[in-house]
């Protein structure tokens, strides 16, 4: 009994500790990508797009197929007055009531439309092939949106560190502080400083705590997580890309942007469109076959040879002399929209160019700014030692140290903060190109 209290005992310890560990989810940062392509409402609303488009081609395609219809009628007469004379001729005597049953099947086929069909089909797959672009673009966006994220909360893990080695030191020189002072070495006033910068720098670690919260929050919706999972992240790659000439960023945006590719197919849809309308002039030939069925016996089934059958066949050639003259301005109009087509592109090349470049220039900043923090952290460095000694030797007030020990620690953040931005930087020039997976 006793063994058994403290196996229940030792469970309801382990317990909060276990369910909190199944809330940790560790994830690099292609697992993170990954999981949220995976988990996209985004890029599953897009595939219902192409579902719809490619099921709109499948309606066109069908418009090539015959047409087939059938009836049946039954037709009942009252005839009151059923005696009909016509000048001196004998009489004409009618049946007092009469039915008849009449049915019709009919096949027709449109033989040549002036193309009008296969410029619908090709019209319909240019703009399937629209909307996987569509698709392809919201991809690149859930990806950006998790690579941003996933800096973010990099960002605030790194801050974490690095204040919590700041709080570890300003400990230690608290106590040095203190000693000193029952020394008879520094005053109060000087201890009060060193507590006054542990507050202080406690309530930055709150800040970035809270920070953490909420990142972590908007990466797990983002993932499609339990919103109550912690996400551990590893380290992303921090090694910094070699930068290639600008030109060549710019000639792989033009040719892998999706919103170029999808004005080129606009533009052939609106070529298609032309002829289409143009086809409106051009004669139209079909061929159909009909049965009918006519029994005017009253029976449904009748009896022999008093019902016939007749089957006719026919070719038919129709043509709307009228639209030789109605069409020329549709035709104009529609010319003058696939010109607005090719100046859009036009426009978005140019939006494509700068964003590009200034991607490019942020990117290289971001890179300089890491060779001048390195630089401040190794002065910041050996400051902080110069004024440790100095503050040992009683020769350097405690502003001064506290003043050494706050830039130095400012300095590593500041270089973390722009190891992370230059990564993101990477990324956000490569999502400009149309290719952030590289």
């Amino acid at each position: 009994m006793i063994r058994n209290t403290i196996k229940l005992s030792l469970v309801a310890f382990l317990l909060p500790g276990m369910l909190y560990a199944q809330n940790i989810k560790k994830l690099s940062l292609q697992e993170a990508i990954e999981l949220g392509i995976s988990n996209s409402k985004n890029l599953k609303l897009s595939q219902s797009k192409i579902d719809e488009a490619v099921s709109k081609l499948a309606s066109v395609k069908d418009n090539a197929l015959p047409t087939a219809s059938a009836s049946f009628l039954y037709n009942h007469a009252e005839i009151p007055t059923n005696k009909l004379s016509i000048g001196g001729a004998d009489p004409i005597n009618l049946p007092n009531r009469a039915d008849a049953f009449i049915g019709t099947a009919a096949v027709e086929q449109l033989v040549y439309g002036g193309g009008k069909l296969r410029y619908a089909e090709a019209s319909t797959k240019l703009l399937t092939d629209v909307a996987r672009l569509d698709a392809d673009k919201n991809k690149e966006e859930v990806s950006y949106a998790v690579i941003n994220t996933y800096y973010s909360l990099f960002k605030v893990l790194q801050s974490k560190k690095v204040v919590a080695q700041n709080l570890e030191s300003i400990a230690g020189q608290l106590k040095q502080s203190q000693r000193f002072f029952e020394q008879g070495i520094v005053t109060k006033n000087d201890v009060l400083r060193f507590q006054l910068q542990q507050a202080n720098v406690s309530l930055t670690e709150m800040e970035i705590e809270n920070n953490r919260k909420v990142i972590n929050y908007n990466l797990d919706i983002l993932l499609g997580l339990d919103e109550n999972t912690e996400i551990e992240i590893a380290d992303p790659d921090n090694a910094l890309k070699p930068v290639s000439p600008l030109t060549s960023y710019i000639d792989l945006a033009l040719s892998n942007r999706q919103e170029l590719k999808q004005a080129d197919l606009q533009n052939k849809v609106a070529d298609m469109n032309i002829k289409s309308i143009q086809a409106n002039t051009i004669p139209t030939v079909g061929v159909g076959a009909n049965l009918y069925y006519i029994n005017p016996s009253g029976k449904f089934i009748p009896p022999t040879n008093q019902y016939i059958v007749p089957m006719t066949l026919g070719a038919n050639i129709s043509w709307n002399i009228g639209s030789l003259w109605t069409n020329k301005n549709k035709v104009t109009e529609a010319r003058i929209q696939q010109k607005n087509v090719g100046i859009q592109k036009d426009i978005l090349s140019d939006q494509v160019k700068t964003e590009i470049n200034k991607n490019y220039q942020d990117y290289q900043l971001a890179l300089n700014k890491i060779k001048v923090l390195e630089t401040s952290i190794a002065q910041a460095t050996e400051n902080d030692n110069l004024l440790a000694s100095k503050y040992k030797n009683n020769v350097a007030s405690a502003i001064d140290r506290i003043d050494a020990e706050t830039l130095l620690y400012q300095a590593k953040i500041n270089l973390e903060l722009a190891k992370a931005d230059a990564g993101l930087a990477y990324y956000t020039l490569l999502k400009s190109t149309g290719k952030i997976a590289q």
